[in-house]
């Protein structure tokens, strides 16, 4: 291979699953024209434009899968060296496309015990199945990120939690149960984005603390992974003055980062991924098309991720690139191909998925998962006398199994029930990501308040545990049970630990 074909093998731009024909011949010319190596694909233009801000929660499209398959087998007949196909699925394919399994947030799985390592491994296989079956061959996951800001806009449910030794833990099993499944995963966001009040979808969140405080905490999953031997890490946009003599630069396009400390102090000789270079904390960096492709691959970077100027990128690697560094990317990116079988690619079918099995597994996290977040004993004698119900889950056993009246408006249950008595409520969040409130209204959250304030809460929370800070009065709720999902498994449990 030339050394502009070498190159192309470095570059995984987005692709759309639905896509204008226009659009999909452009990623073609990509693949013939300037031999990329792989593409990463996202659900559509909007929702990844949307860069979570605005993104709706139920994107209304049809035959996801469908189009899916027919595009990467359209791709990959066209590429001279098989493409990598990648994924963001942290969850599972639902995550991108409808219709798929769907499994637990990493908040929920971090509520598993320690003892529980062998269901996170299951978990993490159940994904890479799903996925090697659609001819995905990467996913960018496990997050590492250790979650220690509370109100972190991008992160949050995303990560398997605060405790370094659980989160190191568990990402090493996810990481290592999609490994089995075949598949390759990717560990991020390196240096750690846990501690963060910018989405860098948006902008470039800057962490001040020391290296010191850097190595016990956001680093010590990257270090305990490296020695564990995990082969592909993802680099986020994030500023770390320490690492970088004072400078406020992205890590995606820091020498001092990725070859210094993640290459050279932490001793990690595999596959380091760019996290997406449309993001907003990078995209707008350099005014000529290609330059960033260039920063981020002189910083260290092998695969660079969603990159929009892959022909200026390209062309500029090869007149300013180094040779060595160029062989050496390109020897790891063929490595992993091999590794993965891919040079005996296949046209693929679309693949049927055992949705009963995933229901059962995922009834058998929830047991595990699900428990009593916060009990007043003092006021255990009072049994509930009705129910409430809030927000957009229409079919649930909150309705059709409560052995006492159920309202779907504060004002009912106040004119039907004295004050003092006890009353179930079942919140179902409609968001998991905390904009906008996690999507719940603040009327509801102003009428939680008030319940509470005049009755005996217990609360079933369907959903981010995170948005309990938006609620004042929590504390002074009898009990709070954390479901984590509304999924119908996640009702059941409920409904049989709770006796209904």
């Amino acid at each position: 291979m030339n050394l502009h074909e070498k190159i192309g093998q470095l570059f995984t731009p987005a692709a759309y699953i639905h896509d204008t024909e226009e659009n999909i011949l452009a990623m073609e010319r990509l693949i013939t024209e300037q031999g990329i190596g792989g593409i990463t694909f996202f659900h559509s233009r909007h929702s990844a434009a949307a860069n979570f801000e605005q993104r709706q929660e139920q994107l209304s499209y049809e035959q996801t899968l469908e189009k899916l398959i027919a595009l990467i087998n359209r791709y990959q007949a066209l590429s001279k060296i098989p493409l990598l196909i990648s994924i963001d699925a942290e969850f599972g394919l639902a995550m991108r496309i409808e219709d798929t399994p769907h499994y637990p947030f990493s908040i929920a799985m971090g509520a598993l015990t320690m003892e529980h390592l062998s269901w996170v491994e299951a978990y993490g296989e159940r994904i890479g199945r799903d996925l090697k079956a659609c001819g995905i061959h990467l996913n960018f996951a496990p997050v590492a990120d250790i979650n220690t800001n509370p109100k972190n806009p991008v992160i949050g449910y995303r990560s398997f939690g605060t405790d370094r030794e659980k989160v190191s833990a568990f990402a090493l099993a996810c990481f290592q149960g999609m490994k089995k499944a075949g598949i390759a995963a990717c560990y991020k966001h390196f240096p750690g984005h846990g501690d963060t009040a910018v989405d860098s979808h948006l902008g470039l969140p800057i962490i001040n603390k020391s290296k010191a405080v850097l190595l016990e905490e956001e680093l010590y999953p990257f270090i305990q992974g490296i020695a564990a031997g995990i082969d592909m890490i993802m680099v986020g946009h994030l500023a770390i003055p320490s690492l970088t003599k004072g400078e406020s630069i992205p890590a995606t396009i820091s020498k001092a980062i990725i070859t210094g400390l993640l290459r050279q102090e932490l001793s990690f000789d595999g596959i380091v991924v760019s996290d997406a270079l449309n993001m907003k904390a990078v995209a707008n960096m350099f005014s000529e098309p290609g330059q960033l492709e260039f920063e981020a691959f002189a910083a260290g970077t092998d695969l660079l991720c969603f990159s929009e100027h892959v022909a200026e990128g390209i062309a500029k690697i090869v007149q300013f690139g180094n040779q060595d560094q160029i062989e050496r990317s390109f020897e790891r990116i063929q490595e992993l191909k091999i590794s993965l079988g891919l040079l005996a690619h296949k046209p693929l079918a679309v693949p049927s998925f055992d949705f009963q099995g995933v229901h059962a597994f995922n009834k058998q996290l929830a047991k595990k998962y699900i428990h009593v977040f916060h009990r007043r004993s003092d006021l255990d004698q009072i049994s509930a006398s009705a129910g409430l119900i809030i927000g957009p889950i229409q079919q649930n056993h909150f309705r059709k199994d409560a052995r006492y009246p159920v309202f779907h408006s504060i004002d009912e249950l106040m004119a039907a029930i004295p004050p003092t008595r006890a009353v179930t409520v079942s919140l179902f969040v409609p968001s998991a990501k905390p904009v906008k409130n996690f999507g719940l209204e603040m009327s509801d959250l102003e009428n939680l308040d008030k319940l509470t304030r005049h009755y005996l809460v217990d609360l079933y929370l369907f959903g981010n545990p995170l948005c309990l800070r938006l609620i004042p009065s929590w504390e002074a709720m009898r009990s709070i049970t954390v479901a984590y999902h509304g999924f119908e498994e996640n009702q059941q449990v409920v409904f049989e630990a709770f006796g209904g």
